[in-house]
């Protein structure tokens, strides 16, 4: 049961969005500064994402006529041009995902402004726009991120894992909308097998990996609710795997009352829907201003 549904567009069940962090290469860069670049099969391994993957998943995006979110960091925006030119000129969404996949508690303070504004800037350039949402690398939104986020101007956040549905998060500030995230519906958990940045996890097989997303979706259809995956193009936009996403979204997209659509629709969404009334649960941050011991 979720206490307060959010009533979806045209009758819809369930809000339905499928989002990539389009992380390349960056991954070993930053978890390897020094000699990174020298690692070739984990370069090889993230360049799958842009490269092979990303045309694969655009395919299908263009063949079911539904348009998505992807998160990417700003040194990818400017490192595959050309693949932030295809996401684009299909209309899909590109939000900000930091500048080289920093994790925001390490880099805090001026570090942490300046890999933000970096990442901003690139998308001025290289997708002439500004993005309207982020997601923080590893999850790991802090307060000093959220509040760079109202003061661009950003609508949305999808780092925090308070809710089921999306809320809205309140500061001293002001105030986004937070498109919670879970690590349930994360294809890192049962994919990802990466020994240098820290991560040896068992790979499931495709079917087995990705049974557990199909679950959680079932349960937040009946409850009408809010269905996201968060994946990553060099893990489930492999052949195997895509195959039974795209299967899956073909079957429920024909089967099930669903609002498929981007984040920054669903952002747009919920102002509506608060213009006309309707109250979403909000959080109100910092949750603490001190140790707690």
């Amino acid at each position: 049961m979720i206490r307060n549904p959010i009533p979806w567009p045209d009758g819809a069940k369930c809000a339905v969005t499928i989002t990539f962090d389009m992380d390349a290469d960056s991954l070993i860069h930053i978890a390897r500064p020094e000699d990174g670049f020298e690692r070739l099969y984990p370069i090889s391994m993230g360049r799958y994402g842009p490269t092979v993957a990303i045309p694969r998943i655009l395919a299908t995006y263009r063949q079911l006529g539904i348009r998505q979110s992807f998160f990417i960091p700003g040194w990818c925006l400017e490192t595959y041009p050309d693949t932030v030119e295809a996401i684009l000129k299909d209309g899909h969404e590109i939000g900000h995902h930091g500048w080289i996949h920093e994790d925001p508690v390490i880099t805090s303070g001026p570090s942490q402004a300046e890999a933000f504004e970096k990442a901003l800037d690139a998308h001025r350039r290289i997708c002439g726009t500004l993005p309207r949402g982020y997601r923080a690398p590893v999850y790991n939104v802090t307060q000093q991120v959220i509040d760079l986020i109202i003061r661009h101007r950003l609508r949305y956040d999808s780092s925090l894992m308070a809710d089921d549905i999306p809320y809205r998060i309140t500061t001293a500030a002001g105030s986004l909308w937070e498109m919670p995230v879970h690590w349930a519906v994360d294809d890192w958990p049962p994919f990802a097998h990466y020994a240098e940045i820290g991560y040896m996890m068992p790979v499931c097989g495709p079917s087995a990996g990705l049974a557990g997303f199909w679950e959680e979706f079932e349960a937040q259809y009946e409850a009408g609710g809010f269905f996201m995956l968060i994946l990553h193009p060099f893990l489930t936009g492999r052949l195997a795997r895509w195959r039974l996403v795209e299967r899956w979204l073909e079957e429920t997209m024909a089967s099930r009352k669903v609002w498929v659509a981007r984040l920054e629709d669903i952002a747009d969404h919920l102002d509506a829907l608060s213009a006309k009334g309707h109250e979403t649960r909000t959080e109100r941050l910092p949750y603490y201003g001190e140790p707690q011991r």
